[in-house]
């Protein structure tokens, strides 16, 4: 049975609150991710998603420079401990109609997981 820490992504890409959705955006496109983890301070408050940006900012021809990633992100956040199959992980992501899930608990984030991060197996199969 796979896990979801053998697919996890461990490098956490993070966005502060205050931070400019086009800051945002652009972190995602430097560094080829679909998603960044908000903080206030040291706290975790959310997850803003590409999929945020473009239905929150973009369909509305807002100025992203404008726009605080605050204000459109996913809050609160949905998680699940590193030790679940990929089925649970799936499972769960349904239910809560998500994309990500922060891997880890509110004392600790150990990592996140992604649709993307699910067909691994099945993209490596396929070669």
């Amino acid at each position: 049975m796979v896990r979801v820490e053998q697919l996890m992504t461990r490098e956490l890409a993070c966005v502060e609150f205050t931070q400019a959705v086009s800051v945002a955006a652009n972190l995602m496109r430097i560094r080829k991710i679909g998603s960044l983890l908000v903080t206030r301070g040291e706290e975790l408050v959310g997850i803003v998603t590409e999929s945020d940006i473009v239905r929150k900012v973009v369909a509305f021809h807002f100025p992203s420079e404008y726009i605080q990633v605050g204000d459109i992100m996913s809050s609160p956040i949905v998680s699940i401990d590193e030790s679940e199959s990929i089925f649970e992980a799936a499972g769960i992501m349904r239910a809560a109609h998500t994309r990500h899930l922060v891997v880890g608990n509110e004392s600790h984030v150990f990592g996140m997981l992604s649709v993307r991060d699910l067909l691994a197996p099945v993209a490596k199969d396929e070669l």
